[in-house]
């Protein structure tokens, strides 16, 4: 780590703060694991404090924006302790980091290390596929950064981040925390993050429809044990290589074609009813490619234009609708924010 970032244990100018990070679409169909673009629709927001001569990460709250829970569903019961949670793993993750540069720098000290309390405010469905998981740590990350002296890149962070979604996953994926710490479209390999140009006049937007469900990220994964095919392997290797390769040549028509998944949605689909009339409905709407969104339900299109992702939302809810599942749709910019400070003091 070239920043030379360590918590202060002497008086800080900030003492708390909050950020949000946003919702976000993860594997795109064509990327497993690997590609994801933030959203903005939704978003979680987490409370850093400092806590002088209290070293470690408490998480003192956990509260639920309305709607973020499907009707007649209790809230869960997330783990508060750091260990298992997934701003918390974060974070503990961020003071072992800190920690190792400081034992490796000249003259670190026997100073008290301070530590950590957590405030959580869950604002992405529960289960959703829409990178809930993720935001938490990165949106508690980005706090805690803005409480380093000076503070980290945020690309630094995303060690950290793959520990607070490895909790949840069991999978230390970063196609959720990659685009939601750098905003847009990302390319998260295992140990760097790559933004990826989608060219402006492209005008690309993305259509989101959450189905009234819940899916676990952990069950959505069960179902990948098997062996897949060599065959199918290379089609999807030519499927990614050939959208990285669009969106760095300008070559929408390059494009299209390629948001399409022979491995995962396959094995996934049966785990969401209605998922074929959804994605059916976005292509016929006009989408460059539909899918699931993360682990799913959640469903997304790609479309060119606001207007187009808007009408495609409806048409996706109203096929799922039609098969007698309810579903909330939005439809907003494919390059969406990276996570912020919203405030602090």
């Amino acid at each position: 780590m070239s920043n030379d970032a360590l918590l202060s244990a002497s008086p800080h100018p900030l003492r708390w703060a909050e950020a949000w990070s946003p919702a976000s679409v993860g594997n795109m169909s064509v990327g497993f694991d690997l590609l994801g673009h933030t959203l903005d629709v939704a978003g979680d927001r987490v409370r850093v404090t400092l806590t002088p001569g209290e070293p470690g990460v408490r998480i003192r709250s956990l509260a639920w924006d309305e709607g973020t829970l499907p009707r007649g569903v209790e809230p869960p019961s997330i783990p508060l302790d750091a260990e298992r949670n997934t701003a918390g793993a974060a974070l503990l993750a961020l003071l072992a980091q800190l920690e190792a540069h400081r034992t490796r720098g000249a003259g670190g000290g026997a100073s008290p290390r301070p530590g950590f309390m957590v405030d959580i405010r869950k604002g992405i469905p529960l289960g959703s596929g829409m990178g809930g998981s993720a935001a938490s740590a990165v949106a508690a990350l980005t706090a805690a950064n803005a409480l380093l002296t000076p503070p980290l890149d945020p690309a630094a962070l995303y060690p950290p981040a793959l520990a607070g979604e490895t909790v949840a996953s069991g999978s230390a994926h970063g196609d959720n925390v990659g685009p939601q710490l750098l905003g847009g479209v990302v390319l998260a390999l295992p140990d760097r993050l790559v933004p990826i140009p989608i060219p402006a006049g492209w005008d690309l937007h993305c259509a989101l429809v959450h189905p009234h469900m819940v899916l676990e990220t952990r069950r959505a994964r069960e179902v990948l044990a098997a062996p897949f095919a060599l065959a199918d392997v290379v089609v999807q290797s030519g499927r990614l290589a050939a959208f990285v390769a669009a969106c760095f040549r300008d070559d929408l028509g390059l494009l299209r074609g390629t948001m399409a998944d022979a491995l995962v949605e396959p094995r996934r689909a049966p785990l969401i009813p209605g998922f074929h009339a959804g994605r059916n409905a976005a292509l016929r709407a006009g989408a460059l490619g539909a899918g699931i969104s993360g682990g799913g339900p959640s469903l997304f299109a790609w479309f060119e234009g606001a207007d187009a992702a808007a009408r495609g939302a409806q048409a996706m809810k109203a096929a799922l609708e039609d098969g007698g599942m309810g579903a909330d749709a939005w439809s907003a910019p494919v390059v969406g924010p990276a996570a912020r400070v919203e405030s602090c003091g």
